[in-house]
């Protein structure tokens, strides 16, 4: 009798361990899948951040938690994905990064194009570019990129005319002809708005237009051709590319309902780039 509930003690404690054994990985694999990836993503805020929240919805069915950073100077948010303080950026064109990759003997990626925002002329002391007159103040952006964009605006506006392959790195260097003998200020692209109060025109990219509530389509006096290059896009380490929660989020941007949002809310100041 001793030796028969030995055998069945045994039995009960081996089935006991094997039925743990079972459990566990079951359990752990449990709570793998159902953990959602963390992706923080800096952006500016308009509208760079009110498109990503759009996304934000659709990523976490995708058991994708989106974490938007908005940065107020956008100065600071390649070196932040190039530090890894944030896993993705979104707030910049190609000719941007490609300048800041090679001025920073960086390599920063991109997944996809999500929408171009043309940059436009204002003022608040005149209605019609015809009419500025000779020596007149204008501001553009102080960074390489966007500030030969500008100047390439005030070109396809009949301005100035820049010398042969300026490109988008032109500076007021690059002005072959500048009939209205133009006083070109160079500052920082998020004062622009401001800096609407003291110089005659400013040319301003859509977000900072945007933020300062101005509307591109009503209120500039003259708006960028429509071919522009300047798309968009999502930024990332370029080891990161492959990653299946920056796939979702590129795939999330690139969405209709994305598409919807940018037509329905920005009505031609935002355009979708897909």
């Amino acid at each position: 009798m001793k030796r028969f509930l030995v055998i069945i003690g045994c039995l009960i404690f081996t089935a006991g361990i094997l039925a743990g054994c079972g459990s566990k990985p079951a359990q752990e694999n449990a709570g793998k899948s159902n953990t959602p990836a963390k992706l923080v993503v800096g952006a500016t805020a308009k509208p760079h951040a009110e498109i990503l929240e759009v996304v934000k919805p659709i990523l976490q069915k995708e058991n994708v938690d989106l974490e938007i950073k908005v940065f107020t100077d956008y100065v600071l948010l390649n070196p932040a994905l190039k530090d890894k303080q944030i896993d993705a950026n979104y707030f910049q064109h190609l000719p941007y990064l490609e300048d800041y990759n090679a001025k920073n003997n960086a390599n920063l990626s991109w997944t996809v194009k999500v929408h171009t925002e043309p940059m436009g002329v204002y003022s608040k002391k005149i209605a019609k570019l015809d009419t500025l007159a000779n020596g007149a103040s204008v501001g553009i952006p102080n960074d390489a990129t966007n500030g030969g964009r500008a100047l390439a605006v005030l070109e396809q506006a009949g301005l100035l005319k820049l010398k042969d392959g300026a490109g988008v790195t032109a500076t007021d260097k690059d002005i072959v002809e500048n009939p209205k003998n133009l006083k070109i200020n160079m500052m920082d692209a998020a004062m622009l708005p401001r800096a609407l109060e003291d110089l005659d025109v400013c040319v301003i990219n859509s977000n900072y237009a945007l933020e300062a509530n101005l509307n591109p389509v009503k209120d500039s006096i003259f708006t960028e051709v429509k071919d522009s290059p300047f798309a968009n896009i999502l930024a990332v380490r370029p080891e990161d590319k492959e990653k299946d929660s920056i796939k979702k989020l590129s795939q999330a941007l690139q969405s209709p309902e994305v598409k919807k949002f940018i037509e329905d809310n920005y009505k031609g100041s935002v355009i979708p780039a897909f």
